[in-house]
């Protein structure tokens, strides 16, 4: 959770400065705004915490293999986001948006709240694109992912006129 935590700070920071106008300009067709990154990122964090939570019910164990989740993080390689994870093209605060974020990461730390780190590791869910990951490793993922969108945040950030 630590790098989630430092990703998110790092977000925070990057974005602090900008006008919620400038926060919801699309800079290039066909890419998102960074109001519509930040709520990508909400989307996925609630989809994990959802899919977490019914793992965290369920009495089976279903240890998996590790993944190279770090690469995530890397940008040279395109990924389209699955439909029910792309954002909206409404228009929104920072503080709508920092809330929504807030809530979502005050959410999975209550979810994970004294489960083992034995537990996250053998009770598992599916991935778009790197299969069934264990929960341990679904959580480091939602850093590495904001990770990667921190980079296209500070894209966007360079196009605009500040």
């Amino acid at each position: 959770m630590k790098n989630n935590i430092k990703v998110r700070e790092q977000i925070w920071q990057c974005v602090s400065e900008i006008s919620d106008s400038q926060l919801n300009k699309v800079v290039e067709e066909g890419q998102w705004s960074i109001a519509q990154v930040l709520e990508h990122l909400y989307l996925i964090e609630k989809l994990a915490v959802e899919g977490i939570q019914e793992a965290l019910a369920s009495s089976e164990a279903n240890p998996v293999k590790l993944r190279r989740i770090h690469l995530a993080a890397d940008r040279s390689h395109k990924v389209q986001a699955p439909e029910m994870l792309r954002p909206s093209a409404e228009y929104q605060t920072l503080k709508q948006l920092k809330n929504k974020l807030d809530n979502s990461r005050e959410t999975l730390l209550k979810c994970i709240e004294g489960v083992s780190v034995e537990t996250l590791d053998e009770k598992s869910m599916p991935h778009p694109v790197y299969g069934a990951l264990s929960l341990s490793q679904w959580i480091s993922f939602i850093g590495y992912h904001e990770q990667r969108h921190l980079g296209q945040i500070e894209d966007i950030k360079e196009l605009l006129v500040l």
